[in-house]
């Protein structure tokens, strides 16, 4: 075995005021280690690299072997070169798919059925076509979790650990997949994917990645570590792979010049199981003879290895784009999520300073790349990206179609909450200032994900920055930590017991126990049938504020039938470790395809429903997902969707939010384009105020785009008069006097 040399600390200039590390001069033959090889007798059983058979098992079920496929089919194909790819197009995109309906696989309760074949139900899709909705994003249905010698091992985060590009056959098959694409295009609907470009599973790649195989290592941000300094590193027990570092092993490994160290936060930060992002492999036998131990990268889970975007094997690049070019051309998608796509760039940075994680350069180019090749294609990709809105927009102008509304979701439930608007309208306005239009984000309500806070824009870069808010002037920290408490304050507690608190990151809840919370009920027992309109007419105001603006809207089964959440009892151990994200995630039974059923086929307990079956609302023109169709018949007939966001005027009742658009279709220069103007109020108290902004033109009629009623005339200071019942909505245009009112009926045929 050769003599392994020393790692020397790296010496570090400032070429930039914030990030400013970089090696002194690049040295490849010191900053390289060569390897001797060993030789080893194979053993037929053995789960490990001294059997060839379990290796190439490995090999045949990895996904870098599956991207060199399904590239090589690729390559050189005319159909590579049909489509234009380079900038991001939001309105295409949502002229492909504008509404859209987020499924969760293991809530939904299918019957007989697996969970591709029950979306793929023309029933189904004939409730869909009537409601409005055009889109279903199926949520993550490939294998996901782990491998442990021969066997499989369950997924650690709803799927999102993906392990191969093969469907999982909990969820149904790729033939399944097939026909939900192909019944979606028959009722005028798309299927949108997901891929995760930030990190896998445990699955065959990062084993092969353990035992030093080919390219695998380089897929993932992992580093070797040479045995004469093992005793850096921590114990593995027996029964485990990995353990976390803890902050001092962290730092030690850093100083020594093996890891980057701390880097800017630690997502789901647990105390003893997740203090750092770095942990440590117990030793692993490579099929040259070698036994390895590896720290790497996971900014999430120890089971979601992380992605290296930047590795000279580009070998993570292949493994994400493989993945992609499977979804749109092998099973028929339409569109991709880019899930955990904002930490793909991760560098050293000053001497003492966290390393730079967030917001890096290389996420934004690796993201490019991402999204040209699904646009290349013909599809396109939308992003969940929390961080600030200088990140939302400059990721969005190269990368992805589309944004997730991460940042005006907690404003509008601390608008109903508190039944004052004012920080609603900061967001509002704060997005449109820095350049993130609504045109070019997915408004969506409940997912499976808790509520979360969403105040990185705040908390972060602009912690120092100073607001208005209250009568004051705060700075973005204070801002920040005032919204959170508001939503704890209201939302949990002694104020809702079924809305939990999951770690530093948000709340677990479902939109309906938002507002059963907002309205004064503080437990599940006290949410009574006569409470249900009270909660619908609360639950179509978030609706109006998400579909009555440019944009995507998404909502998902827990929405249209008004779920409340689980009994934290009912999931006792899957929320033990602190995961409280399941109490929301309870089962529903969207077409009343079993009625009696208590579970879905996945094991998670039914929820109560406070709105009924699809089937049984569709008849009901009073019901939540009739009522739902109606505004997105509004929305559709006069193109808000494809709208330009003009204007968030100042409002007469703390309660009442106004959003003026121009229905210009994203041409801006129609400047006699009509106004449509979105009024409501986020109160149980009927108001009365003027409406006013320098988009309006005096003299000019305002009436009701649904009704067709006046509501009155623009007089010369700009403005006009409305009144609101309790939680109502109005979508309003304008006309010149001589001019005749837009008739809806026409606009859709």
């Amino acid at each position: 075995m050769t003599d392994e040399p020393e790692i020397e600390p790296i010496e570090i200039t400032y070429d930039e005021d914030r990030y400013p590390a970089r090696p002194q001069r690049l040295r490849p033959r010191s900053n390289m280690r060569t390897s001797s090889i060993r030789r080893s007798f194979s053993d037929p059983r053995s789960a490990d690299a001294s059997n060839p058979s379990y290796v190439e098992w490995l090999i045949r079920q990895s996904m870098l072997r599956d991207a060199e496929v399904l590239g090589r089919g690729l390559s050189g194909q005319p159909s590579m070169w049909r489509n234009p790819y380079a900038r991001p197009d939001a309105r295409r995109a949502i002229q492909t798919a504008s509404v859209w309906f987020t499924a969760y696989p293991i809530s939904l309760i299918t019957g007989h059925q697996s969970y591709l074949a029950a979306l793929g139900d023309d029933a189904l899709w004939d409730a869909f076509e009537k409601i409005g909705i055009t889109a279903v994003h199926t949520g993550p249905v490939k294998q996901a979790g782990g491998i442990t010698g021969w066997t499989s091992t369950a997924s650690v985060d709803g799927h999102f650990d993906r392990i191969s590009t093969q469907i999982d056959p909990a969820f149904g098959s790729d033939d399944e997949f097939r026909q939900l694409s192909d019944v979606a295009e028959h009722h005028g609907g798309s299927v949108i994917d997901d891929i995760v470009p930030g990190h896998t599973g445990k699955g065959a790649d990062f084993r092969l990645a353990e035992m030093g195989y080919k390219d695998y290592p380089g897929i993932y941000h992992m580093i070797e570590i040479p045995e004469e300094d093992w005793h850096e590193l921590p114990e593995v027990p027996d029964h485990r792979d990995s353990v976390n570092l803890d902050p001092a092993t962290e730092a030690r490994l850093a100083e020594l010049g093996y890891i980057i160290g701390q880097l800017q936060r630690v997502i789901f930060y647990s105390p003893g199981t997740k203090e750092t992002n770095w942990s440590v492999t117990a030793p692993v036998l490579g099929p040259d003879g070698r036994t390895r131990r590896w720290v790497y990268l996971h900014y999430f889970k120890q089971g979601q290895p992380s992605i290296n975007w930047l590795d000279p094997t580009f070998a993570g690049m292949r493994l994400v784009i493989g993945d992609a070019l499977h979804s749109l051309g092998d099973l028929g998608s339409s569109a991709l999520r880019l899930d955990a796509n904002g930490f793909l760039g991760v560098e050293k940075s000053a001497e003492g300073s966290p390393a730079w994680s967030e917001g890096h350069p290389l996420s934004e180019a690796a993201n490019h790349v991402i999204a040209s090749m699904v646009r290349k294609v013909g599809g396109f990709s939308f992003q969940e990206l929390n961080l600030t809105m200088e990140d939302i927009r400059d990721t969005g102008r190269v990368g992805a179609d589309l944004s997730y509304d991460f940042i005006n979701r907690p404003a509008y439930q601390h608008a109903l909450a508190m039944g004052d608007t004012e920080f609603l309208r900061l967001t509002l306005r704060t997005s449109l200032s820095t350049g993130v239009e609504p045109v070019s984000l997915v408004h969506a309500m409940q997912n499976h994900d808790e509520l979360t806070y969403e105040l990185v824009h705040w908390a972060t870069l602009h912690r120092a920055d100073l607001y208005p808010f209250r009568d004051e002037e705060m700075t973005g920290a204070q801002l920040a930590e005032t919204i959170r408490a508001d939503l704890l304050e209201k939302l949990t507690g002694e104020a809702a017991d079924y809305n939990l608190v999951f770690t530093t990151n948000g709340i677990a809840c479902t939109t309906a126990s938002v507002i059963a919370a907002a309205q004064g009920l503080p437990t599940l027992d006290s949410i009574t049938d006569d409470h249900i309109d009270d909660i619908r007419r609360a639950h179509l105001v978030l609706v109006m504020f998400n579909a009555w603006q440019p944009g995507v809207f998404a909502l998902s089964a827990w929405d249209l039938l008004g779920m409340l959440p689980l009994p934290s009892s009912e999931v006792k151990d899957l929320i033990a470790e602190g995961d409280t994200r399941w109490v929301h995630r309870g089962a529903h039974d969207l077409m009343d395809v079993e009625p009696d059923a208590t579970a879905s086929s996945s094991g998670m307990p039914r929820g109560r429903s406070l709105y009924g079956s699809l089937p049984t609302q569709l008849e009901d023109e009073n019901s939540f997902a009739s009522q739902v169709s109606q505004i997105l018949s509004v929305r559709s007939s006069l193109g808000i969707d494809v709208g330009t966001q003009l204007d968030i005027p100042d409002v007469a009742h703390p309660g009442m939010l106004v959003m003026v658009h121009r229905l210009d279709g994203g041409d801006a220069t129609l400047e006699d384009a009509p106004l449509q103007v979105t009024v409501l109020n986020f109160t149980g108290e009927t108001i009365e105020g003027t409406v006013r902004s320098e988009a309006f033109t005096p003299r000019h009629v305002v009436y009701d785009a649904q009704t067709r009623e006046e509501i009155g005339n623009v007089d010369d200071l700009q403005s006009f008069t409305v009144r609101l019942e309790p939680y109502a909505g109005l979508c309003l245009l304008g006309r010149a006097p001589d001019e005749e009112q837009v008739d809806l009926s026409e606009l859709d045929e």
